[in-house]
């Protein structure tokens, strides 16, 4: 099949790079300019363990390419599949422009004379009813009566973890298919053909939602893990200790990685998807008390493992921060713990040097550019290399993920916030 990709962000370029190594023919679309050139080029413009060679050996296999403007492109396509940022907008509602410009970029492109219509797939995380309310009309519009002729509309939402988006999308927990109807829809279906994982084929509105689910889910065994850790910490209790007995009750389903105590959550989906919900909730009056705590108890253990790691440190002295992304093996500082941990040493009068080896101010691209230099605008003094991290005289060594083993230090004392032991 042809397949077009809309967003060459981490979703959509992992979808391009795996879609195109099963044999099938993808087109990226991306207003990014320097997104674009990366893929014609045989690169990856994300960072993400795997990636380039999937899209090196696919594009030299002339199965991948990238344009920044649809043109043609959609008329012998069978499939659409939309990747585009649905962020968090000043009220904590997800921020719906860029979904609206792709879908009337979609429609204008598509050929009312079309003889097998196209399955426009949307992976974006939206708010349930936005493809029966807002997308779907945008189609009609354009395209009238022809519109349920020539277009399949679905929702299929992703569950990729960054640094481990290969194995993930190959090895998903489960798959969701959602339609208009509630029907199966082929095209997805041959789409995912050879992934073995539970289908959940659903309505629109049910698949719209499994991912505000899943995330606010994760987020609440976050801060709950969290809330349980200071609690032991502030009282001399072995955390670790407390977390090995809880997880070992398997029968409840219960995830070593989201409730080990450690660091805050972050990244570019949590956040955004619970502050959603929490809209969501407060729109339809579900009094949703929980989903309110989540970002308060995320901010208070931010602060709490801020004032952890300068207790009895004197403003001036000299810190290395090891981990500034939201988690190892990925280029992602969107809403990352770490920026805030950096922001916070910064404005108390530490002198700061970060080390992470995935980041380097020349790939930092698109939102994650924005964000980076919007909290951290000094962010290109701030990096150093791994000779100067482990050569350094630091009055102290903090450490937000594994990268910390990776490293020779000079300063014996280190602090690893990514777990309390």
């Amino acid at each position: 099949m042809k397949i077009a990709i809309f967003g060459m962000g981490y979703v959509g370029c992992t979808a391009a790079a795996c879609i195109s190594s099963q044999g099938h023919t993808v087109v990226g679309v991306d207003v990014s300019v320097q997104k674009v050139e990366a893929i014609k080029a045989g690169r990856s413009p994300i960072h993400e363990p795997g990636i380039d060679e999937l899209i090196a050996s696919a594009h030299a296999e002339g199965r991948l390419t990238a344009v920044t403007e649809i043109g043609d492109e959609l008329d012998d396509a069978d499939i659409a599949i939309v990747c585009v940022g649905t962020p968090s907008g000043a009220d904590g509602a997800h921020n719906m422009t860029y979904i609206v410009q792709v879908t009337r970029a979609i429609a204008a492109a598509i050929k009312p004379d079309r003889t097998k219509p196209l399955t426009v797939a949307f992976r974006s995380t939206m708010r349930p009813g936005t493809t029966d309310q807002i997308i779907l009309p945008i189609f009609q519009s354009a395209l009238g009566a022809a519109a349920e002729d020539v277009v399949e509309l679905v929702y299929n939402p992703e569950f990729l973890r960054e640094a481990t988006a290969i194995e993930d999308y190959f090895h998903p927990p489960k798959i969701v298919l959602g339609t208009l109807s509630g029907e199966p829809s082929a095209n997805m279906e041959a789409l995912h053909e050879g992934i073995e994982a539970p289908i959940f084929h659903a309505g629109i509105r049910e698949a719209e939602i499994t991912k505000f689910v899943d995330n606010t889910w994760h987020a609440v065994k976050v801060a709950f893990a969290n809330e349980v850790g200071r609690v032991c910490q502030q009282l001399e209790i072995s955390a670790k200790k407390v977390h090995e007995i809880f997880v070992s009750d398997t029968k409840l389903n219960i995830s070593p990685y989201y409730t080990r105590p450690g660091g805050a959550f972050g990244g570019s989906c949590l956040p955004k998807d619970v502050r959603a919900l929490q809209h969501i909730a407060a729109d339809v009056g579900a009094n949703a008390h929980l989903f309110d705590s989540l970002m308060r108890s995320n901010d208070a253990h931010k602060h709490h493992q801020f004032s952890f790691v300068t207790q009895g440190l004197e403003p001036g002295a000299k810190v290395l921060l090891v981990g500034l992304a939201f988690k190892a093996d990925t280029d992602d500082v969107r809403e990352s713990p770490a920026v805030d941990l950096a922001r916070k040493l910064l404005e108390s009068g530490y002198e700061l040097d970060v080390y992470d080896p995935a980041l380097t101010t020349d790939s930092l691209i698109g939102q994650n550019l924005g964000y980076a230099y919007a909290y951290l605008p000094t962010i290109s003094t701030l990096l150093v290399d791994k000779d100067k991290a482990e050569k350094g005289d630091y009055a102290v060594v903090i450490s937000t993920n594994r990268l910390i083993k990776t490293l020779s230090l000079k300063s014996s004392n280190v602090v690893d916030i990514s777990s309390i032991a």
